[in-house]
């Protein structure tokens, strides 16, 4: 369409209008919206307007028109390059968004609609565009006793090294599950998988992994806060183990109870100065109560005037119909209230149903 009207208008202005050198212009606006054949076709269009336009004008047989008609060819040649080396960027880029939902379905499973007497809903934000994941996590199950068991985590730093760090964790969890390890030795056995796993990667020094760095500084460097959740069978208890984490809310009526530990803990992957046996705060649970687990960027996403995202308060005007529908109204509070995600997020939320 604009080769046309610049065509149409060198032609129409005669002598006293002569805008043909703009021609040599479109090729190259061309290779940033078309593909590579698309452009080619385009620039050979233009080497037959810039042609025709020059005839009209009777500049054919000057000096100046040899030198026109090189820069529109190389001009074109150029942007039938660019074309092709943006459509493979596009290509790769599209590739890589695939790889990167896959990892994400992979590490982080779609959690079901219900357990037992629990109904789940979860909800991951990622604070990059093109990110599907990142350093934050989540996972639910059944253990042998039929309690549910909930995490939910954030692991220090980002980039590929929090990915990995995600992977090795929720794999520890997934194992603890299955092996019936109690919610008080829980933390423990996380912190020492995830302190082994760390190990491993530091003595392979296999591509994408935290690098060779000194084992002990790497452990000072890598840690994770967590909350982890039991929630007895009959849902009427729920206990909680809280490593560094923002402390879990407690949604009954019209009141928004934050869980704080009654004993603070350190978050995971800081070894030895660990205690073995991990402090658990317990909590009756009431039929339509609902338990919210976060990481910190809900809570540190700030305002355009710098002021912190007041989740308890928001909660206290928010829909609590279901967890999915709770989760919802919070995403677009958050999204109103901010002027962009400064880190990921993850929610999750709970609730004992009769």
């Amino acid at each position: 369409m604009s080769l046309a009207v610049l065509l149409g208008v060198d032609l129409i202005g005669g002598g006293g209008i002569r805008i043909g050198g703009l021609l040599v212009a479109v090729p190259a606006l061309a290779a940033v919206f078309l593909g590579p054949l698309d452009v080619l076709l385009l620039s050979v269009l233009t080497v037959g307007a810039v042609v025709w336009a020059s005839a009209d004008n009777n500049t054919l047989g000057t000096a100046n028109f040899p030198v026109v008609l090189a820069t529109v060819v190389l001009v074109g040649g150029a942007a039938v390059l660019a074309a092709r080396a943006r459509g493979r960027r596009e290509s790769q880029l599209a590739q890589a968004r695939k790889v990167a939902e896959a990892a994400q379905r992979a590490l982080l499973r779609p959690l079901p609609g219900r357990l037992g007497r629990v109904t789940i809903s979860s909800m991951y934000l990622a604070a990059e565009e093109e990110a599907a994941i990142g350093g934050d996590l989540y996972a639910a199950g059944v253990d042998r006793r039929g309690d549910i068991r909930v995490l939910v985590g954030d692991v220090q730093g980002k980039g590929m090294a929090a990915v990995e760090v995600v992977g090795l964790l929720l794999s520890t969890f997934r194992l603890s599950a299955r092996s019936g390890v109690p919610l008080e030795a829980l933390p423990g056995y996380l912190d020492q998988g995830l302190r082994d796993d760390l190990v491993d990667l530091e003595e392979s020094g296999e591509p994408g992994t935290l690098g060779p760095r000194p084992v002990e500084t790497e452990f000072l460097e890598r840690f994770v806060t967590a909350v982890v959740v039991d929630i007895a069978a009959d849902a009427s208890t729920v206990r909680i183990a809280n490593c560094g984490h923002p402390p879990p809310l407690l949604i009954r009526g019209d009141r928004v109870i934050p869980l704080m530990p009654d004993v603070p803990e350190l978050p995971l992957g800081l070894g030895d100065l660990c205690r073995e046996d991990h402090h658990v705060d317990s909590y009756d649970l009431e039929i339509g109560d609902i338990l919210m687990l976060y990481t910190d960027g809900v809570i540190e996403s700030r305002n355009p005037e710098g002021a912190f995202y007041p989740l308890t308060d928001r909660l206290a005007h928010s829909t609590r119909d279901t967890p999915t529908v709770l989760l919802e109204d919070v995403q677009s509070d958050l999204t109103q209230y901010t002027a962009g995600l400064s880190d990921d997020i993850v929610m999750l939320a709970l609730q004992r149903v009769a």
